[in-house]
């Protein structure tokens, strides 16, 4: 009997259209597997079950079913592909672990952590991941540029601590232009993060867990068109996603291990994406996706293609390890 699939798409943040894009690509890939899969929006105005006829049915969050021409529908499994709140900062995986529902992404706890960039490179340092150097700002503080720039030097990027998809991040290279750039990172979060610029190769490392076991994927170059990875370069193309990396056999061994060492210590299940630049010959860490994109176009899928791995036995592969989980 075919397993009822609720894939959870929307989300309260800017990254809701993206969210959309990935949540219809799984559940297209899925209309022709052995699951039964339905598209659920959430928006902070409504929960929603979207038919083929795009007719919209509310969710009882008491218990997360669906009522249809009066028959109830009940989910065996959430995969989730919201980007950013509520998806990606834990209240979704909170909720389900509530309701004993199996869901794709990490735990609540990994989640939370991990959506807070000062919090996971904060946690992470003790472990002897490297870092940019970084300053700290909550919304009300007293904003001393010159103190800023003594700790993170010029140029260097000013990014909201809680967001996703490159809102609410700047790259300043003088000092006139770093309070518009916290003014920009504000409008996205009531926490920053200012953080030195690394010179040096961007890759992105998918980690995920496949088939019962961690696997990291193959590597992806950043190279973008623009002064950094932007949101035009992310999703408008101005950017090369060279998989693999051109990287020497040391720097893969290097960031490969550090990936996997990243996502055992904080303990992840499902996937991961980090974001590593080189600098001295050294991966240091950016920042960890747990709800990374899930286009054809994205980097994930990419990276998977690459390890002949399918998109419908990367997505499924998610829901039989939540399931059995």
């Amino acid at each position: 009997m075919k397993k009822n699939i609720a894939i959870i798409m929307g989300g309260y943040s800017s990254e809701y259209q993206i969210s959309l894009k990935s949540g219809n690509v799984v559940y297209n890939t899925l209309k022709s597997s052995n699951y039964r899969p339905y598209r659920i929006h959430i928006f902070k105005d409504k929960w929603v079950f979207v038919d083929h006829e795009e007719q919209e049915f509310p969710v009882d969050k008491n218990d997360f079913s669906v009522l249809v021409n009066d028959t109830k529908i009940t989910f065996d499994c959430v995969f989730n592909a919201i980007h950013g709140s509520p998806g990606e900062d834990g209240f979704m995986q909170a909720y389900f672990k509530l309701l004993n529902i199996p869901q794709t992404s990490c735990d609540m706890y990994q989640a939370a952590l991990t959506f807070n960039k000062r919090d996971c490179l904060s946690v992470l340092k003790p472990y002897g991941i490297l870092t940019a150097e970084s300053y700290y700002l909550n919304l009300g503080d007293a904003i001393n540029e010159n103190e800023i720039i003594e700790k993170v030097g010029l140029p260097c990027f000013v990014k909201a601590n809680k967001a996703g998809s490159s809102f609410g991040i700047s790259k300043v290279h003088t000092q006139d232009a770093l309070q518009e750039a916290i003014n920009v990172a504000f409008k996205e979060d009531d926490e920053i993060i200012i953080e030195s610029f690394l010179d040096g190769t961007e890759v992105s490392v998918g980690v995920i867990t496949y088939n019962g076991e961690t696997k990291v994927l193959p590597i992806t170059e950043i190279v973008s068109d623009n002064d950094f990875f932007d949101y035009k370069a992310k999703y408008l193309g101005q950017s090369q996603e060279i998989t693999p990396a051109r990287l020497t056999a040391i720097q893969e061994d290097k960031v490969n291990t550090v990936a996997k060492k990243v996502y055992d210590v904080l303990k992840m299940k499902g996937y991961s994406r980090s974001e590593f630049i080189f600098k001295d010959g050294e991966p240091h860490l950016l920042e960890i996706n747990t709800v990374p994109g899930l286009t054809n176009e994205s980097i994930l899928p990419q990276q998977a293609a690459k390890a002949g791995i399918s998109m419908l036995d990367l997505f499924s592969s998610a829901i039989e390890e939540a399931i059995k989980k």
